[in-house]
């Protein structure tokens, strides 16, 4: 038996990803948590605030407080850490197009506080690329996005050291698609053309590029798989400290090191028997918790009612449970690496890791990952691998418990009639917001405010490190959404490739015959085909869903108009009436299904167009589903209809019910 460590180790920083309403009722959660012994924080902002928009703007209706908090100028970051020592803290920010803008919030309340920025502790995401392929939160052009993450990189490095500037996701690239070998691929690809991109700028001293991959972090996805898992995270481990030996010489092992944190899969939670998700939570844990020489630095647990809505603080307290039970009721803390030595670990290490290169050097030679995201190379590839993912759920190869197989189930307590299992947002709280960032215009100097920006747009339109003049606009009492503003003048706005051209599921007997129905229905129609419109109205970027709908209806003989991310409503209707569509189906992932939805039905009906069939997916609960049915909507899917090729034969239906009763 091998000995135990002479000092048992430290736990990882244990957080919850939190944020919703406003600032200051996420501030009582962020004390509250702590209070249980939370040892980071982790911020969720609202779709809003992530895509450069105040909660007035036209597209942010029905969005604000909805997945995170609020933030849009100065007034909202001292709310949301009010009490809470800011030099003493670890933060971890989920922000990216607008990391530099919640940055200089932070470092400004900070300073605030007393606190000096080189000893500020904490993360921001920052990592744009992988934006473009999953969450869709981007909003400028690759070229001037990566320009604001070098700008943060390099003023970090000078002013706080001790800020990781970049976290590398590739959390969202899993939940994309990503096999374990693309993830580590894909997201090592992500830092090099980042590194590359530092070292390139003159910025940063070729001496201090150490400084830079020490302070460079990764933030990974952990399925149920552990095994696989764990082995993945050896990969990656190994991986990193030879590209950043060889390729950027970097000579001290300490800098080298992967330093990671994980938010385990909450993809892989599920709608149906949802209690069995604690189990699945408890094993993804492992899979970055078991091998000491791969361990995470920081855990963040999803909650076991995720797939049904926003978490209570109720259940992000028994996540944070499932993490103080392993780190400190068990041993896993007193022994050196379990799995060194072994050959089957091993074995799977090598074969991942002889994977990922294989990928890394694929995208460099296509030119790095700005080209490999412009040529839709990478979303191509994660479209395709979800595919398969799906065909394998739906043929019963994947076994899900509760989903796909052992679906006899006994009422669970959990969520019985009069339960209420989710947190329910106040749908007063978006007004309470909107009049605060207007009362906040009115009330700020409007000069010092114009003179910022005029200094942004200039420095934008040059060469200049953007931070410092994102810093004046900071205490210039600037608003989110006229920071962004200012930069979409300058570099204009972006819409990445959705990823579907030449992708598709291939056809088992069932999609046949659901396909047939599809050719019959528009026979007697008297059109060549059926049009499905897919479309992602509001901020939403999360568009798996609405991209795997759209491969499986063209396998299914649809002819599918699908214009990306992020559609108003009226942009919606126009597409319908121009493309001459015979359906709607709606995507909705971000709660503002009742205000998205009605929005769409509307301005149909203003069209001329009140009896084209709408339907709606999303993480939607029965109640919701029943007032959309009661306003006109045709069919709610949520993620218990998994069958995709059911799915399409209920749109076949769909049509026939809405029209062939007019032909006859």
């Amino acid at each position: 038996m091998e000995p135990r460590l002479a000092d048992r180790d430290r736990p990882w920083v244990m957080r919850t990803y939190a944020g919703h309403s406003s600032a200051s009722a996420t501030n009582a959660l962020f004390r509250r948590n702590l209070a249980k012994g939370q040892t980071g924080l982790s911020v969720a902002f609202d779709l809003p605030t992530q895509t450069g928009y105040d909660a007035d703007h036209e597209l942010a209706a029905g969005e604000v407080g909805r997945v995170g908090v609020p933030v849009a100028h100065l007034g909202d970051a001292r709310a949301l850490f009010e009490g809470i020592d800011l030099a003493a803290a670890n933060t971890s920010m989920t922000i990216n197009a607008t990391a530099m803008w919640l940055l200089a919030l932070y470092v400004t309340v900070a300073q605030e506080q007393g606190a000096d920025p080189a000893r500020l502790a904490g993360t921001t995401q920052n990592d744009i690329i992988k934006e473009y392929l999953s969450r869709g939160t981007y909003i400028f052009p690759p070229g001037p996005s990566l320009r604001l993450t070098t700008d943060v990189v390099a003023w970090t490095v000078t002013h706080a050291p001790a800020w990781n500037p970049v976290n590398i996701c590739s959390y969202h690239l899993q939940e994309a698609g990503a096999t374990p070998v693309q993830e580590v691929g894909f997201a090592l690809a992500t830092a090099v053309g980042l590194l590359d991109r530092v070292r390139d700028s003159g910025q940063v001293p070729p001496e201090r590029l150490g400084d830079v991959v020490q302070r460079i972090s990764f933030f990974v996805n952990s399925g149920v798989r552990f095994v696989e898992e764990m082995a993945k995270m050896r990969a990656f481990t190994r991986l990193w400290d030879e590209i950043t030996r060889d390729r950027y010489g970097v000579t001290d092992p300490r800098q080298r090191r992967l330093r990671y944190g994980v938010q385990v899969n909450s993809l892989g939670l599920t709608e149906s028997q949802p209690e069995n998700n604690v189990a699945r939570i408890v094993l993804e844990m492992l899979g970055v918790t078991l091998s000491r020489d791969a361990r995470a630095r920081a855990v963040q647990l999803p909650a076991w009612n995720e797939a049904l809505g926003l978490p209570r603080p109720w259940d992000q307290q028994w996540s944070l449970r499932l993490q103080q039970v392993l780190a400190f009721e068990s041993d896993l803390l007193e022994y050196p690496d379990l799995f060194a030595g072994s050959h089957v670990v091993e074995a799977l290490v090598d074969e991942i890791v002889t994977g990922a290169r294989r990928e890394l050097e694929q995208i460099l030679d296509l030119g790095g990952p700005v080209a490999a995201v412009e040529s839709g190379y990478l979303k191509s590839a994660l479209v395709s691998s979800l595919v398969h993912r799906r065909r394998r759920v739906e043929s019963g190869q994947d076994v899900v418990v509760g989903v796909n197989r052992y679906t006899e189930t006994e009422p669970s307590p959990l969520t019985a009639a009069g339960a209420q299992a989710i947190e329910q947002v106040d749908p007063a709280a978006e007004q309470a917001v909107i009049a605060s960032v207007r009362q906040w215009r009115e009330r700020r100097d409007a000069q010092a405010a114009a003179e910022a920006l005029d200094r942004l747009r200039a420095e934008a339109a040059g060469r200049a490190n953007l931070m410092e003049a994102t810093l004046a606009c900071v205490r210039a009492g600037v608003t989110t959404g006229e920071w962004a503003g200012v930069l979409r003048e300058v570099f204009g706005e972006y819409r990445a490739p959705t990823g579907l051209a030449g992708v598709s599921g291939g056809a088992d007997a069932e999609l046949v015959r659901v396909r047939e129905r599809v050719r019959a229905t528009a026979r007697e129609l008297g059109r060549e085909r059926l049009r499905l419109l897919v479309g992602k109205p509001g901020l939403d970027g999360h568009s798996n869903g609405a991209e795997q709908i759209a491969v499986r209806a063209r396998d299914a003989g649809f002819e599918v108009v699908y214009q990306g991310i992020r559609l108003t409503p009226a942009q919606i209707v126009a597409a319908a009436v121009q493309e001459d569509v015979d359906l709607v189906g709606l995507s909705v992932l971000s709660g503002s299904h009742l205000n998205a939805v009605p929005a769409v039905l509307r301005g149909l009906r203003e069209a001329g167009l009140p009896d084209l069939p709408v339907v709606v997916g999303g993480i939607i609960p029965d109640d919701d589903a029943v007032t959309l049915l009661e306003a006109g909507v045709a069919r709610v899917f949520t993620p218990k209809d998994f069958g995709l090729t059911d799915i399409m034969d209920e749109l076949v239906t769909v049509v026939r019910d809405a029209t062939l009763s007019q032909v006859r």
